[in-house]
């Protein structure tokens, strides 16, 4: 048998990561959806996720940013983190996608990312609260992005000249991840004083 005729390597750890990230990032939305729904049934109802006046999904699914495609925002979880999943599943199978592929996924994954950061901006400087579930889609979809990111550099995707970056990166992204999260922290403990209300 020839290196051509060689079965590809498998991405276990990376499909396995996309398929767990997912299913985190689809069962928060699928209960955001829940709770808009139970908010549409009784406007006074107060949800399972509203923790205190800080913490709470509430005033987000309520307000116009949790709508803002004239529908609530957690449709598009349900939705998008489907992709992942389906992705993840493949490679396990030895699905083996061209580069076109990965560049379109690349590009949705940075949709959501972009939005995700639009929805924390959101909550922390207009509505001044911090949503369990969205910050639940916030923690997979951040280290999703890195993940795919530096995969993509790593195999050519974007050229030969990103791979030594992507290749290098690779393994950084756990810590690369907690660091966006400690900024993350660090702007809601500024502007809302987080630990006054632990």
């Amino acid at each position: 048998m020839t290196a051509l005729d060689a079965p590809a390597r498998r991405p276990w750890v990376l499909a396995g990561f996309f398929i767990l990230a997912g299913a985190i990032g689809w069962w928060a939305a699928f209960q955001l959806t829940l709770e808009k729904i139970h908010l549409l049934e009784n406007p006074e109802a107060v949800l399972g996720c509203d923790f205190s006046i800080l913490v709470q999904c509430g005033k987000n699914l309520e307000s116009w940013q949790g709508s803002v495609f004239g529908f609530a925002n957690p449709i598009l979880g349900l939705g998008g983190f489907v992709a992942p999943i389906a992705v993840g599943v493949a490679l396990l199978a030895g699905a083996r996608f061209d580069r076109w592929f990965w560049i379109t996924f690349h590009l949705g994954v940075t949709g959501a990312l972009a939005f995700v950061i639009w929805l924390i901006s959101q909550s922390i400087f207009a509505l001044f609260t911090l949503c369990p579930w969205c910050m639940v889609v916030w923690s997979v979809t951040i280290p999703l992005w890195w993940s795919l990111t530096f995969r993509n550099l790593a195999e050519g995707v974007y050229g030969d000249g990103p791979r030594r970056v992507g290749a290098a990166l690779r393994s950084w992204v756990v810590p690369i991840t907690i660091a966006s999260y400690a900024v993350i922290a660090i702007i809601a403990q500024v502007r809302l004083d987080v630990i006054a209300y632990l």
